[in-house]
């Protein structure tokens, strides 16, 4: 696909919708907006464009159709699949201006608000009234909603919990040729012909932009605990996983994280946390409104880990230890980005294949000569592998393509799949046939022809070798 610039006429055009201090065709803006948290890739955008309204998107998004400029949707700029990168150069639409809370409905518990807002804000806001929001990314401090709907985010407590798609029950988006659309309705049960609401949900900003999601929201737990459990090898860790579910306990949170990891969070953070010596660690939460329960659920954790291999099992009750911990957790990703340049690969395995996964992707590296960090959320058979440059030369670099894919390749022959809530975006795109089939992929790009008949939303992401990509 051969695109065009945006050329004078259609910048002023631009201006004139959403205010000349909306429309940056500096070069620091340019730089700014040409990245994400994806590795170091760069794609510079023509112009970077702040509408306010789901009427202006839909002017933007008619003449950039009209003009064949492609137009890449942008939230916080914390992707790590490279989704918000215009790749073809054009237009970034950046919402960050859309930042509104709408409405909290405490009576129906659901709230109303626009992409732009952060995740953490609109947690507090919900706590306010006694309410839980539970998606819970790392960067839920700087992650848009809306990223987090492009993408499907999950993070820790999807394990008891869910993932973004299990909270939204309607939206309002822009099509890629300008008509305004919504989807689904303020309901629990709805099955009124397919389902849009969740077809846009998790399609990286290809299909539409979302300007207003509702949200299901639940009642807030009234009493939290947080387990440290530490282990003798990573395989012991891995595999007391699947133990504590069959036990019947279902927490709301089980991260798991090797030394190296809790090592560079803990030089980030400047805090020593406890046996940062052990090979690797739990992180569990439990949540309720009874305490009896909770205490009765972290003493069946105890003895289903002690019986698996624990060295140590250390409780955390009050909020100052429990905040604590989950700031070790939260660094984490932050703190391996620092090192070096990395590749990081988002696999999600069933979990009791988690021992399998994490044993191939050490044996792989260690073939390969490259260090891997590995932490994630275990409780869900989601892990982040993460592949340090270091030292290698850029040759070499290259070559480690080549070890990824074998990962990938074990991944989805454990019964996994590539992405569990990172996405495709850019830098996956050329694994996707690892866990697709050619009929899957033929389907799905049909579905985006449908929705973007010029191709001009989000164009070079999710699916391999399409024309003109760089």
């Amino acid at each position: 696909m051969q695109y065009n610039r945006p050329d004078d006429t259609l910048i002023e055009k631009l201006r004139h919708l959403v205010g000349a201090e909306n429309v940056l065709t500096d070069s620091d803006s340019r730089e700014t907006y040409g990245r994400d948290e994806t590795e170091e890739y760069f794609f510079p955008p023509d112009i970077v464009v702040k509408p306010a309204t789901a009427l202006e998107i839909s002017a933007i998004l008619k003449s950039a159709n009209d003009a064949l400029v492609p137009v890449t949707p942008r939230g916080g700029g914390t992707g790590l699949s490279g989704g918000a990168l215009p790749v073809f150069g054009g237009i970034v639409l950046s919402l960050e201006r859309m930042s509104r809370i709408i409405e909290i409905d405490r009576q129906n518990l659901q709230a109303t608000v626009e992409p732009g807002v952060t995740t953490q804000r609109l947690q507090e806001e919900a706590e306010r009234f006694a309410l839980f929001y539970p998606p819970d990314p790392s960067s839920r401090g700087t992650s848009h909603i809306g990223g987090n709907l492009a993408e499907c985010a999950g993070g820790p407590r999807a394990v008891k919990y869910g993932v973004t798609k299990d909270y939204v029950l309607a939206l309002e988006a822009v099509l890629p040729t300008g008509e305004v659309i919504s989807t689904g309705a303020r309901v629990l049960k709805n099955v009124s012909g397919y389902n849009l609401t969740q077809l846009l949900i998790g399609s990286e900003g290809t299909l539409g932009i979302i300007t207003r999601v509702h949200l299901r929201l639940i009642p807030l737990p009234k009493f939290r605990r947080v387990v440290l459990v530490a282990f003798r090898s990573l395989e012991e860790a891995a595999e007391a996983v699947a133990a504590i579910f069959q036990s019947g306990i279902t927490p709301s949170a089980l991260e798991f994280m090797e030394r190296a990891a809790v090592e560079v969070a803990e030089e980030r953070l400047g805090k020593k946390f406890p046996n940062s010596h052990a090979e690797a660690q739990l992180f569990l939460e439990v949540d309720g409104n009874h305490e009896g329960a909770l205490d009765d659920e972290i003493m069946g954790i105890a003895e289903v880990v002690q019986a698996r291999g624990a060295v140590d099992v250390l409780l955390a009750t009050d909020r100052v230890k429990i905040d604590d911990v989950w700031a070790l957790r939260r660094g984490i990703g932050e703190a391996v980005k620092s090192i070096s340049p990395y590749k990081e690969e988002d696999t999600v395995v069933p979990r009791t294949a988690l021992p399998r996964l994490v044993r191939g992707v050490k044996e792989i590296c260690a073939r390969y000569g490259v260090r891997s960090i590995c932490y994630g959320h275990a409780g869900d058979g989601n892990v982040h592998v993460n592949i340090l440059k270091d030292s290698l030369d850029d040759s070499r670099w290259r070559a480690v393509e080549t070890a990824v894919r074998e990962i990938l390749e074990l991944t989805v022959s454990l019964g996994g799949t590539i992405s569990g809530e990172h996405g495709i975006g850019y830098s996956q795109r050329g694994f996707l046939p690892i866990a697709l089939s050619s009929l899957e992929i033929r389907l799905m790009r049909e579905i985006k022809r449908v929705f973007d008949p010029r191709n001009i939303l989000n164009p070079g992401k999710i699916f391999p070798g399409e024309a003109g990509a760089p």
